[in-house]
Parts: structure tokens; sequence; C-alpha cells
């Protein structure tokens, strides 16, 4: 029954370790990480002995955006001047103890009556910091490793009547 047991879970891991991956920011229970660090020890030795494929999940729960914060790249003169170039600072945050397929970032700029104006998606190359990408040169494949936190500063075109802003991560379908 124990080799069923082990064999079962060496079949299902690529769905069953997401699932049980507690979180990274303190709110998973501490029996739940020390159960999963077992887990995923025996995970290990399983795919020395039997092989497998280690693959980054996309799970929208992983991911917190931390901070967001759009600011006019020339302070003094605000939204005075058309065209408004600013500077979008993003932090999000891999809570998972996995690692999790990086996501795009959709940006929509809205206006004083909260009607979207425009709507912008950024793959992870466009996003992504060029010193993160060289330090993780299999990003696209591997993921960001767990609890992982990525800032971004990007450049944005806003229209003269932007009056908002929403940031949210997606997976493409």
């Amino acid at each position: 029954m124990l080799i069923l047991l082990v064999f079962g879970e060496h079949l299902s891991r690529n769905s069953l370790l997401p699932i049980l991956a507690p979180r990274v920011d303190g709110t998973s229970p501490a029996i739940a990480v020390s159960t999963f660090s077992v887990l995923k020890r025996v995970d290990q030795k399983l795919c020395i002995a039997l092989g497998c494929i280690n693959r980054p999940v996309s799970d929208f729960a992983a991911w917190k955006i931390t901070s967001a914060t759009l600011t006019p790249e020339n302070a003094r003169e605000g939204l005075k001047n058309a065209p408004n170039q600013s500077v979008l600072q993003v932090e999000i945050q891999n809570r998972l103890a996995i690692a999790v397929l990086i996501p795009n970032l959709e940006i929509s700029l809205t206006d004083s009556e909260e009607s979207e104006l425009k709507s912008i998606q950024l793959t992870p190359k466009e996003w992504l910091p060029v010193a993160w990408q060289e330090t993780h040169p299999d990003f696209l494949s591997t993921g960001a490793p767990s609890g992982d936190l990525i800032q971004a500063q990007l450049p944005l075109l806003l229209p003269a009547n932007a009056a908002g802003y929403r940031v949210r991560i997606l997976y493409p379908q």
C-alpha cells in the first residue's frame, strides 16, 4: 500500500505539489510548512530514483502585488504636459514554496469616471528588469523561485485625461 501511495504521489506530483505548497510570506501554519518540507525531500529522492520533469506552475494565488505606484517623470509639471510620460513602479512576490511561472502584467488606465481609457499588456520579457533576466537566464521555463520579490520600473505614456490605473497579473491562454 505504501508503495502505491509513493508511486501515486510521483505520478501526480505536478498537480499535487502546487496544491500542498504553503505560502512563504508567513500566512501558512508552521505544521504545513514543515510537512511540505518533508514531502519535498521525499519528492526529490523519488525524482532522483525514478526521474521526473520539474515544471513551474501557473498560479494566480501565488502572486502578491506588494506595491504599484504611478508617478509622473517630471513631478513638478504633473499632468499639465501632454503627452504625459510617467513611470510605473511595481513590486510582486511569488508567495508559494515552489517555483511559479512568471505572469504577464496588465495595466488599465482609467479616466475620472473609472472608464477604461487604455489597457497595456506586457509579457515577462517586456516588464521584468534586465538585471533580473540576466541572473535568471531560463526564467521562461523555470519560473520565479519561491519567495522571489521582483521590482520593476516601467515607463508609460499616459493619455491626457488619465486619472487612475489598475495593475493585475494574468496568464495568457
